[in-house]
């Protein structure tokens, strides 16, 4: 893939305060095209989050950047680095290797539907296996880290519970420990409470908003829960067609949309 002048948009991105940037994204499967030439930026330490209909490619931007999926024409920049190529000869760019997007990656932390634990591993240990295994830090210290990432969830007394042991909102509180015991940068979060029964749901959405309103972590997410986008947001995108149809804060992507079909998803999810 070639892409021109690669090397001065980094640095524009990164001059600009872009943590992210998305630069005539398309993601496709065959024929499917999930994500139309999407271009949008995150500035760091914002918090963004996407709406918008089933299948309109959300899920389809975490998945990209968690490098779980490749894509297929265009540019990811994270921190002002590509995300899925790199360096080519004569200022070209090439298909990532994984090393190269290891690297990339240890900036980005994501919390998943479906908690993604590991079942043989107790609480401590889906804590401190990344933090020790990728990041290289000492048990100890991975130990202690995840010692105080459970104070701040509530979870310190089930910390060599399995996953089994645990109710649905615990497994979720542990998965985001897990998440921010990489110290990232970008926090993903994907319908984080769909998998939740209702009762468990606050709790865990509480949590989040704390973790909002007291780092400097830049947030992505995504969800149907419009009371916890409004509250933990800086920037609101409306998804539709794989494209961004609109774009704004909250008190004005809730309150006075501009898009018709914004005020259709509204008005059906309200």
């Amino acid at each position: 893939m070639q892409k021109p002048d690669t090397e001065h948009r980094a640095q524009d991105t990164v001059a600009a305060g872009h943590l992210i940037e998305f630069d005539q994204v398309v993601k496709r499967y065959g024929d499917h095209v999930v994500l139309d030439h999407l271009d949008f930026t995150v500035e760091r330490g914002r918090h963004v989050t996407l709406i918008g209909p089933s299948g309109s490619g959300k899920t389809t931007i975490l998945r990209l950047l968690m490098t779980l999926e490749r894509i297929s024409e265009g540019l990811i920049l994270v921190g002002g680095r590509p995300l899925s190529h790199m360096a080519g000869p004569n200022g070209s760019l090439k298909p990532a290797d994984e090393k190269y997007q290891r690297e990339v990656r240890k900036k980005i932390g994501m919390v998943f539907q479906q908690f993604n634990l590991f079942p043989n591993m107790n609480v401590l240990q889906n804590i401190t296996e990344a933090p020790v295994s990728v990041l290289g830090l000492d048990r100890a210290e991975a130990e202690e880290r995840a010692g105080e990432l459970l104070d701040m969830v509530g979870l310190r007394e089930k910390i060599t519970a399995h996953p089994t042991q645990l109710s649905g909102g615990q497994q979720q509180r542990v998965a985001i420990a897990r998440a921010l015991a990489m110290r990232p940068e970008i926090l993903l979060l994907d319908e984080v409470t769909s998998a939740l029964d209702p009762e468990l749901v606050a709790g865990v959405l509480d949590l989040l908003r704390e973790i909002a309103h007291t780092t400097d972590i830049t947030m992505l997410c995504v969800t149907h829960e419009m009371g916890f986008a409004r509250d933990i947001s800086d920037q609101v995108l409306m998804f539709d067609g794989g494209r961004v149809i609109e774009s704004g804060p909250p008190e004005r992507i809730f309150g006075d949309p501009e898009q018709e079909r914004t005020r259709e998803f509204l008005s059906a999810v309200l």
